[in-house]
């Protein structure tokens, strides 16, 4: 799915491959599915525990490693309160109405209180991929550059949502590809041209983050517009939660940087959101951003349920939770070895290289009672499949060492 490599003289740079990434993946997602290992339709159980259907009368109890809560904040009692609360004051679930026209009061609340939250201007939208969807077109059409179209970089390894989006924004500026976290090629590239916009992750969604530091003095030396997604990042870190790249700014995000966060994941509610610096950014993405013009709000439970969160995250319990995510991942790497050993990050991969041993290692997880995700091309490079697993807050100290001697029994064998 990557694009070639772009450079001067050559004629067209190709940035999708949709039939070839489908005839290459199509064999291992039927092992996968074969291996009842994706699509899973369970009931949810005690902490993060899940209630599998094995008949139509039985099911198993599973624990899961798979969902992105990672502070376990997806079912706590006050964020499900909040959703059920508002659900029933505003007496609906969802307006069928672009935002331009009409848009629930709570919502305008939401969105205040996030903003004194994370000290910045927050517009959300239904999922990151609708708010990604909405900015990256804007970006590229210089609007945000002072009316010079930028040359948009994106690293090699950005999520699907964002370079999903390298085409549409082809039509209207360069786009270059970089390898990934490769500052030294993204310097080249600023060196070379009055303006550029890098793309990229904050928290990488199989392990490893960006160097913001370093992405800053770039920008500092250069005018670097930078637009990172941050949802695997959000809540986690911060006094606030205020996330992996956002707690890196301090002074503020300034006009050249914007960030894209989940409702979910960390947060434990539902939705996406960006964090923009100026009154003119919000003014355009009010106006014009793709989702926000033709499509819908979140709906009236997702609203409650984030008010409900960015209050919980004003209190002492943000810092429990994060210290408890903390000491689960050290645990988990004294068990386990992984690639991102002694990383704050709460992703971890194990990689076996070939894709049927990677399903089937994941295969005798699961048939020891815990859910893991196997990974495999388009999540990963070819010949990189493995495992991800995703200790969290919510985790007990006995699932996270019995997970780990499962994943290890697995690999052995």
């Amino acid at each position: 799915m990557q694009d070639a490599a772009s450079g001067a003289g050559s004629a067209k740079t190709s940035h999708r491959n949709t039939a070839g990434l489908i005839s290459h993946a199509s064999p291992h997602f039927a092992a996968a599915h074969l291996d009842g290992l994706m699509a899973l339709y369970v009931h949810p159980s005690d902490g993060r525990a899940v209630e599998l259907p094995v008949s139509e009368r039985q099911s198993e109890r599973v624990v899961d490693f798979v969902r992105c809560s990672y502070l376990g904040l997806d079912n706590h009692p006050s964020i499900i309160k909040g959703a059920i609360e508002t659900v029933r004051r505003y007496g609906t679930l969802h307006w069928s109405c672009a935002r331009t026209r009409l848009n629930f009061a709570v919502l305008g609340d939401l969105e205040d209180a996030l903003s004194d939250l994370f000290g910045a201007r927050v517009i959300t939208y239904t999922t990151v991929l609708a708010a990604n969807l909405s900015a990256l077109p804007l970006i590229a059409s210089g609007v945000l550059t002072s009316g010079r179209k930028p040359v948009m970089v994106f690293d090699r390894l950005a999520h699907a949502t964002l370079a999903f989006n390298k085409p549409i924004v082809a039509e209207e500026c360069e786009v270059r590809t970089i390898g990934h976290n490769d500052l030294q090629a993204l310097e080249e590239i600023c060196r070379q041209n009055d303006t550029v916009a890098y793309v990229c992750d904050g928290v990488y969604s199989m392990g490893g983050c960006a160097p913001i530091k370093e992405l800053r003095e770039l920008q500092d030396r250069y005018g670097l517009f930078l637009y990172v997604d941050d949802a695997h990042g959000i809540s986690i870190f911060g006094e606030r939660g205020e996330g992996f790249a956002r707690s890196q700014m301090p002074e503020g995000l300034g006009e050249r940087t914007i960030i894209a966060a989940s409702l979910g994941k960390g947060f434990g509610a539902s939705g996406g959101m960006l964090m923009l610096a100026t009154a003119f950014q919000e003014e355009i993405f009010r106006r014009f951003a793709l989702a926000h013009a033709f499509s819908a709000s979140i709906n009236v439970a997702a609203i409650g349920a984030a008010l409900a969160s960015q209050s919980l995250h004003r209190t002492s319990e943000l810092g429990v939770r994060q210290r408890a995510l903390a000491e689960h991942i050290a645990l988990f790497d004294e068990l386990v070895p992984t690639a991102q050993a002694g990383s704050r990050l709460p992703i971890r991969t194990v990689m076996v290289g070939d894709e049927l041993a990677a399903i089937g290692a994941a295969r005798l997880v699961l048939d020891s009672g815990y859910y893991t995700s196997a990974i495999f091309f388009p999540t990963v490079a070819k010949g990189r499949a493995g495992l991800r697993i995703c200790p969290t807050a919510g985790h007990t100290a006995s699932e996270l060492r019995d997970v780990a001697a499962a994943v290890n029994r697995a690999f052995k064998g």
